[in-house]
């Protein structure tokens, strides 16, 4: 975490009630969701596929970071040129949010995994905590926070899209659906797709290689990394954080 970019961030953005706003621990499938959002609210701007600002920019340039990238400066960022919606993203828990968000009618994306397929050191705090500071503001804000869990759309990708479209605002037409428009970003934000695509295998993006943000993505990659010990451990620490929460991984 840039304490600089996260302090000026609090100070210094000014939500707006169209924002979109997707957060995540890290680890979680951030790239993927990023594509997956910007391909949804800006599908009618890209009509041609073949021609898609996916196939030419890596996600994080199109979705940016608002602590890591645009706020992380010693000048405060003009944000007027940016189209609406605004789509941003951060990887803070929600209780660092701005204010002006908090408080805001703007919407969340927020994205979390197996805690066991993202082990590590976070900057972020702790995961169960991370998670639980969304979890518990989409029970009280369904209309503004989405909580989605990565499992869950990998193996139901189109039927996710649909989902997030409509908490989104901008559900896809019965005449979109009967196009294919659905599986088509569904098929063009493929986690295996980008990853394949030059953009996306060489350069930085950051001053961060591009293709170490394409990880394996897999789920339960876990048990090629952690024993049944060790396994058996994190387990009874997360039912421990996440009893009676309704949490399920």
């Amino acid at each position: 975490m840039c304490m600089q970019g996260v302090l000026s961030l609090q100070k210094h953005f000014q939500a707006h009630e169209n924002d979109i706003l997707m957060m995540t621990p890290p680890k979680v499938g951030t790239t993927w969701l990023k594509a997956i959002l910007f391909a949804i609210v800006n599908r009618k701007h890209h009509l041609d596929l073949q021609k898609h600002p996916l196939l030419t920019n890596n996600p994080h340039i199109l979705v940016p970071y608002l602590d890591l990238h645009l706020y992380n400066k010693k000048e405060v960022p003009d944000l007027t040129s940016c189209p609406s919606p605004r789509l941003f993203s951060t990887h803070l828990p929600y209780t660092l949010l701005p204010t002006s968000v908090k408080n805001s009618r703007c919407k969340i994306v927020y994205l979390y995994r197996n805690p066991k397929d993202t082990f590590g050191v976070s900057n972020f705090g702790p995961y169960w905590d991370h998670i639980l500071s969304y979890w518990k503001e989409s029970l009280e804000k369904p209309q503004m926070i989405l909580c989605l869990r990565y499992e869950e759309l990998k193996e139901q990708p189109t039927a996710y899209l649909k989902r997030i479209a409509e908490f989104l605002g901008y559900p896809f037409s019965l005449e979109e659906e009967t196009q294919g428009m659905i599986n088509n970003l569904s098929r063009l934000c493929r986690f295996e797709y980008l990853s394949k695509l030059e953009v996306n295998k060489s350069g930085t993006t950051h001053n961060i290689k591009n293709e170490s943000l394409f990880r394996r993505g897999e789920v339960e990659d876990w048990v090629n990394y952690l024993t049944p010990q060790m396994s058996e451990k994190l387990d009874d620490i997360f039912k421990e954080k996440f009893h009676g929460t309704g949490l399920t991984f």
